[in-house]
C-alpha cells in the first residue's frame, strides 16, 4: 500500500529531484539536443533543397541531352542525305564518263574500220591493175606478134586521136 500512496516526504524529494534533474537537464542537455535537432533539421533541409536543385539539374540536363540528340539525329539526316547526293552524283559522272568512253571507242573503230577498208580497197584497185595489166599484156602479146597486127594498131589509134 505505502506505493499507492506515497509518503509526502518522499513526494517532495522526487519533486525537488525531479525539478533538479529537469534544470540541470534544461541547463546542459536541453539546449545541445536542441541544437543538434536544429542542426539535424537544417541538414535535412539543406539535403532536400540539394535534391531539389539535382532534380532540377537532371530535368535541365535531359532536357540539353534531347536537344543534342535532337540535333545530332539533324545533322546525321543531312550527313546522309548529302552522302546519298555524292553518290548519286559519282554514279552518274561514272555513267556519263562511260558513255562518253564507250562511244569514243565506237568512234573509234568505226575510223579503224573505214581505214582498213580503204586500204582493203586500194589494194584491191592495186591487184585488180596489176592483173588488168598482164592480161592485157598478155592479149596484146599474142595480137600484135607480127608487124601487120602492130601497124593496123598503130593506123587504128591514129585514126581515133582528133588532132583539131
Amino acid at each position: 500500500m505505502d506505493l499507492l500512496t506515497p509518503d509526502t516526504g518522499l513526494f517532495i524529494f522526487q519533486v525537488v529531484a525531479f525539478l533538479l534533474l529537469l534544470f540541470l537537464l534544461g541547463k546542459f542537455a536541453w539546449r545541445p539536443i536542441l541544437d543538434g535537432l536544429k542542426e539535424r533539421e537544417e541538414t535535412i533541409e539543406t539535403a532536400l533543397l540539394s535534391a531539389e536543385q539535382a532534380k532540377k539539374d537532371m530535368e535541365a540536363l535531359n532536357a540539353d541531352n534531347a536537344k543534342l540528340l535532337a540535333e545530332a539525329r539533324s545533322e546525321r539526316d543531312a550527313m546522309l542525305k548529302e552522302a546519298m547526293a555524292a553518290a548519286n552524283k559519282i554514279k552518274e559522272d561514272a555513267k556519263e564518263e562511260t558513255s562518253k568512253i564507250a562511244s569514243k571507242m565506237m568512234d573509234d573503230a568505226k575510223a579503224s574500220i573505214e581505214v582498213e577498208k580503204k586500204a582493203a580497197m586500194a589494194e584491191i584497185k592495186t591487184m585488180v591493175a596489176a592483173l588488168s595489166l598482164d592480161i592485157t599484156e598478155k592479149v596484146l602479146r599474142k595480137q600484135l606478134g607480127d608487124d601487120k597486127a602492130q601497124k593496123a594498131l598503130v593506123d587504128e589509134y591514129v585514126n581515133d586521136l582528133n588532132l583539131n
